[in-house]
């Protein structure tokens, strides 16, 4: 068993999706406080990746890919790398290894034995006993009933290192000075200096969770409507039937056209150039999704128009915000709903 006072070495596991890995990010720093000395590492997948390759209190990054990711290859050859990769992570011989979950996964209790880390810390439902085999320290799932923040719930993950769970943190995301000298070249000639930039941010992976493009158009048209004001279009690249990874070009193209003032259209094809250019926004505006995390993340004012994601789990963190929601789908989000809200986070008269 490894002792508090010798853990040199921790390796973090999310095999979720962005804003999952921004969420972890207040973990990470605690360690980092903890334990300065101490090896932080972290396994993560390609999609993800990009969130942590910045980030000042992690040493390595270990990336694997899931098969539905791959743009080309066979299954064995994904499995076949992704080995390679456990191989090499256990041969670094890690102390701790922290299975990220808000609920017990068997394939991520499986990653975090094959880590072969002395001290395995991992979520487990209350009593079942089943787990104890993968993991060393097994915390209890938060309840059902009782959901608790992203945030939060990896801080729990932390009581065996000997760090509190009431411990606030705010996410952190790092720019990639390369893309943010890119973006801030191409903003240069199409804004002023005195321009307001307001990110707008139409994606979001569940179809409940969209807000269709036309009141993202009439929000848009009020915003650049008021002096001083420009608008920023982002979205998921790519076309809306890819398999792999669904974009919102047509869709953004669509709007961008309707619009009374042509708006700034960012086309992003990493998750390091969306970090880069909300970097540059004073405020952004997004439905619930990976963007809004990384807003958060990056310290900015972030307006979100909700589906049927549960705030009390997902809402921006730590982060002046405002979450607008009528019922389970965001397409019942009013327009007038979301200017009121827009106008009150940013101080802007009615």
């Amino acid at each position: 068993m490894v002792r508090l006072m010798n853990v040199k070495s921790v390796l973090f596991i999310r095999r979720d999706n962005i804003g999952d890995l921004v969420c972890t990010t207040p973990a990470i720093r605690a360690v980092r406080i903890k334990y300065p000395r101490c090896r932080i590492a972290l396994l993560v997948n390609s999609y993800n990746a990009g969130v942590v390759r910045n980030n000042p209190d992690v040493n390595d990054v270990y990336v694997y890919e899931k098969f539905k990711h791959q743009s080309g290859g066979s299954r064995f050859t994904v499995w076949l790398d992704n080995l390679r990769l456990i191989g090499k992570i256990r041969r670094a011989s890690f102390d701790v290894s922290i299975a990220c979950g808000y609920a017990p996964s068997s394939r991520l209790a499986r990653f975090a034995l094959l880590t072969g880390a002395r001290m395995r810390i991992g979520p487990v439902f209350a009593g079942n006993i089943g787990k104890a085999i993968v993991y060393t320290h097994p915390i209890d799932a938060p309840q059902g009933d009782k959901p608790i923040h992203e945030v939060q719930a990896m801080m729990r993950l932390l009581a065996p290192l000997g760090i509190k769970e009431g411990l606030e943190l705010p996410l952190l995301v790092k720019p990639d000075e390369i893309e943010v000298q890119k973006a801030r070249a191409y903003l240069k000639t199409r804004i002023d200096e005195s321009d307001r930039l307001i990110a707008i941010h139409i994606s979001s992976r569940r179809p409940q969770n969209r807000w269709p493009v036309e009141r993202f158009k009439a929000l848009a048209d009020v915003i650049q409507g008021r002096p001083g004001h420009r608008v920023l279009l982002l979205w998921s690249p790519g076309e809306k039937d890819n398999p792999l990874h669904p974009g919102d070009d047509e869709a953004a193209a669509a709007l961008a056209g309707a619009m009374k003032k042509e708006p700034i259209a960012y086309r992003t094809r990493s998750v390091e150039q969306l970090i880069a250019v909300l970097s540059m926004a004073s405020m952004v505006v997004c439905c619930d999704g990976g963007a809004m995390h990384i807003a958060a993340g990056l310290g900015k004012p972030v307006l979100t128009i909700w589906g049927s994601t549960d705030k009390r789990r997902w809402s921006p963190w730590g982060v002046p915000s405002a979450v607008v929601q009528n019922g389970r789908e965001a397409a019942s989000v009013g327009v007038d709903e979301v200017i009121r809200a827009f106008d009150e986070l940013s101080g802007v008269p009615a």
